[in-house]
């Protein structure tokens, strides 16, 4: 099996109310960077995204920003990234970021967040990937996606095995110790029925 090399990762692009939020941004970009491994994420220059991006870069990381060309008109765009991928919709930049990485990495966010990360587990729910999916709880971030899915288990629309699609962990140095353990499966890209 080949090693990993690349993760998409999914954060606000505002900074939140906690300061251990824009923290864990920072942290995670310099040990991915650190660790060799390609940062592909929302292109965005504000809040987490661009605390992340930019701790990346200034490790000497790979940074992929994948942004639509709506959101380039909003002056969101980070200006310094390694490479920039304009896509057409918001459900491309989901899918160019998952087929542009290894696995699928949750910091805290908004609702884009939740709804990038839960696309991720739905689609590997439905068998079209096999990456990693990690769900990275900073000061309880993960919490309410959680239980969430809780929820839908509970009330019979999901299955428990759903819970084997993704893991939870408490903080940066348990994700970036997660990412240093894995390896890239065969064939992890999307599925050609997205």
């Amino acid at each position: 099996m080949a090693q990993f090399y690349s993760v998409a990762v999914f954060c606000g692009s505002q900074l939140g109310e906690r300061p251990e939020f824009a923290a864990a941004a920072a942290e995670f970009g310099t040990g991915l960077a650190r660790a060799g491994i390609r940062l592909v994420y929302g292109a965005g220059r504000t809040g987490m995204m661009g605390v992340l991006a930019d701790a990346a870069l200034a490790a000497g990381g790979e940074v992929i920003g994948v942004i639509p060309e709506f959101l380039i008109g909003w002056e969101v765009a980070h200006p310094g990234l390694t490479q920039t991928v304009v896509v057409d919709s918001m459900h491309a930049r989901k899918t160019r970021m998952f087929e542009l990485s290894d696995a699928a990495v949750m910091l805290p966010g908004g609702l884009g967040t939740l709804d990038e990360t839960l696309e991720m587990i739905t689609w590997r729910q439905l068998r079209l990937h096999a990456r990693p999916i990690i769900l990275c709880d900073v000061a309880g971030s993960a919490q309410p996606l959680l239980a969430a899915i809780e929820g839908v288990i509970a009330s019979g629309f999901a299955r428990p095995e759903v819970r084997d699609h993704y893991t939870v962990t408490q903080g940066v140095a348990e994700t970036l110790a997660l990412l240093g353990r894995l390896e890239r499966a065969p064939g992890a890209g999307l599925s050609k029925r997205l």
